[in-house]
């Protein structure tokens, strides 16, 4: 069991996590677990542990994010909106930008994904 249960410095963490999102253009949708997989695990952290804690701490930033945060693109990895207050909101604000749902109410990353650069060294890295 890994002793964090949030980033070691939340401040940090979460500055990181809304600098990524407010990259993502209109149109296009990123998930908590690429953006996770943008920002190095800290240290002391195995990157085992961080790839299921990342996800979560990045959801947790995303419920906090300032109002120029564009925070309707970051869905979960399955495609779909996590149920929660906002969720239809989060839905009309991406059919608004022209993302598709299908009859399951999830989106194709295929399509919609957002695609950032693959430094080589398994970590994605802004353009």
């Amino acid at each position: 069991m890994s002793p964090f249960t949030s980033p070691p410095d939340p401040i940090i963490f979460n500055n990181r996590v809304w600098e990524i999102a407010r990259q993502v253009p209109e149109g296009k949708v990123t998930t908590y677990g690429q953006i996770a997989r943008m920002i190095p695990p800290p240290e002391g952290l195995d990157p085992k542990s961080y790839l299921s804690l990342g996800p979560r701490w990045v959801g947790s930033a995303m419920a906090k994010c300032p109002d120029d945060v564009p925070w309707q693109r970051v869905i979960n990895s399955k495609g779909e909106i996590s149920p929660r207050p906002g969720a239809e909101q989060q839905r009309r604000l991406l059919e608004e930008e022209g993302v598709e749902f299908d009859e399951r109410g999830r989106v194709d990353l295929s399509h919609f994904g957002w695609i950032v650069a693959d430094t080589g060294s398994g970590q994605p890295r802004l353009f």
